[in-house]
């Protein structure tokens, strides 16, 4: 039967930019863990957490935790944040997804940069390693880039490059494999909505697919995708922040056709707390039921 495990933050407000838990046994019904409270507080840095992002190593099975280091509900400045806010990212790691080491940092965004934000990784089926990839606002203009770096154990990393550059602010990517083919899904600032994009290589050249249903869609951020249990059905969903109406699930069997079809409300369920930008990741059975008894569900 398996599942879904959800890491996210739940608003710009006190408690609310920490790590939170939910999960799901198809996807589209959450059920939030912890009484809806948060599973990690940070003490570090700004000693906010947001955009936490889980990954399972293909090889070894350890599981990694990105997540950006802001506090948005102290300053309440996205201008400082953005141009004088944390360079670094922060790092957990576990074994069995209950119990996680301390937190690390990586100083991600070059010197003079303003941020480093959302956090995702993929693996690199050519390397052999995870591209780990974030927004910075690197010094050189007024401007969000998508940096990367390589790694294979999340403590050493290879010299971040820019990966991705748009005319203006591109955030918020976040990438999957599928059939040889990876797809690319990023907030683009200039044209106001999820541009979507493909490529045979993680650091190839890649070519935009259009998508009627996303170009008609502005106000979406925090794209997460993944495949649903039957596996052939890709789940795309999408923060609806100008509506402050959370997220919204899209659903295709074909990434390559950019053809999604948007669920009613009744079709999912996100739980009770309202979940801001996070990552969703595929578990086991044994894992779902260890989680659950670890911190049990609902409010």
């Amino acid at each position: 039967m398996a599942g879904y495990l959800f890491t996210h933050f739940i608003g710009d407000f006190d408690g609310g930019e920490q790590l939170y838990f939910s999960v799901s046994r198809d996807g589209l019904h959450w059920e939030d863990l912890n009484k809806g409270k948060p599973v990690i507080c940070s003490q570090t840095g700004t000693c906010g957490i947001r955009d936490p992002f889980p990954v399972r190593h293909p090889v070894t099975g350890k599981f990694y935790l990105l997540a950006t280091d802001l506090k948005i509900a102290v300053t309440k400045d996205w201008m400082k944040a953005r141009e004088s806010g944390s360079r670094e990212l922060l790092i957990w790691e576990s074994d069995d997804l209950v119990h996680w080491s301390e937190v690390r940092t990586f100083t991600a965004a070059p010197e003079g940069a303003g941020c480093a934000w959302a956090p995702e990784a993929v693996f690199d089926e050519e390397r052999q390693a995870f591209m780990m990839f974030w927004s910075t606002m690197d010094g050189t203009d007024r401007k969000l880039k998508i940096y990367a770096a390589y790694t294979e154990d999340f403590r050493t990393f290879s010299e971040p490059f820019i990966y991705m550059e748009r005319p203006r602010h591109v955030i918020d990517s976040t990438i999957v494999h599928d059939r040889g083919m990876y797809y690319r899904f990023s907030k683009d600032e200039e044209r106001g909505f999820i541009l979507m994009e493909k490529s045979e290589s993680l650091t190839g050249e890649f070519q935009e697919i259009s998508s009627e249903q996303l170009e008609h869609m502005p106000g979406l951020e925090g794209p997460e995708c993944y495949l649903l249990a039957d596996g052939r059905t890709w789940c795309l969903i999408a923060d609806r922040f100008l509506e402050k109406k959370g997220y919204l699930p899209m659903l295709t069997e074909d990434l390559g056709t950019g053809r999604f079809r948007v669920l009613e409300d009744t079709e999912y369920d996100m739980g009770i707390t309202r979940k801001r930008h996070g990552g969703i990741l595929s578990i086991t059975d044994e894992e779902y039921e260890r989680l659950a008894e670890a911190y049990g569900k609902d409010i």
